[in-house]
């Protein structure tokens, strides 16, 4: 290519093309692609605006963004303040550049901190400490009829402690249950955690079922939790 620049003044492009069986494209091409390797080796230095802060300036600006007063302000919400106090040290874009200087550009209003819950859980190390209750629909022998399950596990041995099939799920069936149920294992005053599920009506007949059982077993303690929806009816010795 370094030919074709030098014949290219003196006969021209296309004369030049012709003897060296080149296309314009790819002259073209080259001296583009010159063109840009010039450039990128010379860099040009930006020189610095007029209008620049100085060092003291760019100090106090952002030692002001710092302040307590607008350290959990943006820049725009800064700016409104100081020109409502008849003040201007600088713009938005000012704000921003100084801060991101040092590194100060996330988010500077005040953030949630949400706390890490500890998640509950149920321990049975022996039988007829915890049990978990529920109801759940069976079908019966004619179409359209239904029945309803009451179930009682201990969740330690898996064992169906107590179960019963009614024609509607009520809150006096389950109170009734749990209490015969309580009373056929001979259950210690003080040792049982009763656990219901999460939906609404569960844990709304747990209520009764808790004023039920206290009265029967002396239920020292009564514990609610949204999260896992269980009830305490009574608190192990020497276990918090």
């Amino acid at each position: 290519m370094s030919a074709v620049a030098e014949l290219m003044p003196r006969i021209g492009l296309s004369r030049v093309c012709r003897v060296f069986t080149l296309s314009r494209g790819s002259v073209y091409r080259d001296r583009r692609r010159h063109r840009g390797t010039v450039s990128r080796l010379v860099r040009r230095v930006r020189p610095r605006p007029p209008l620049a802060f100085s060092i003291a300036e760019q100090e106090f600006l952002l030692a002001l963004l710092g302040n307590e007063r607008f350290v959990d302000m943006a820049p725009a919400a800064v700016l409104a303040t100081l020109l409502d106090e008849g003040h201007y040290y600088g713009s938005i874009r000012t704000m921003y550049r100084l801060l991101a200087i040092a590194n100060q550009s996330g988010k500077r209003r005040r953030q949630r901190v949400h706390p890490v819950y500890a998640k509950p859980e149920l321990l049975a190390i022996g039988p007829n400490e915890v049990w978990s209750w529920d109801i759940t629909k069976i079908r019966g022998p004619v179409k359209w009829s239904y029945y309803h399950l009451y179930v009682i596990l201990d969740i330690f041995s898996r064992y169906v402690v107590g179960w019963m099939i009614a024609y509607r799920a009520t809150a006096e069936l389950a109170e009734q249950l749990i209490a015969d149920t309580i009373g056929k294992q001979n259950i210690v005053p003080g040792t049982l955690t009763l656990r219901a599920d999460r939906g609404q009506q569960s844990s709304d007949w747990s209520r009764g079922v808790i004023r039920t059982s206290s009265m029967m077993s002396r239920a020292s303690a009564t514990r609610w939790t949204r999260r896992t929806r269980w009830r305490r009816l009574d608190s192990v010795p020497g276990r918090k």
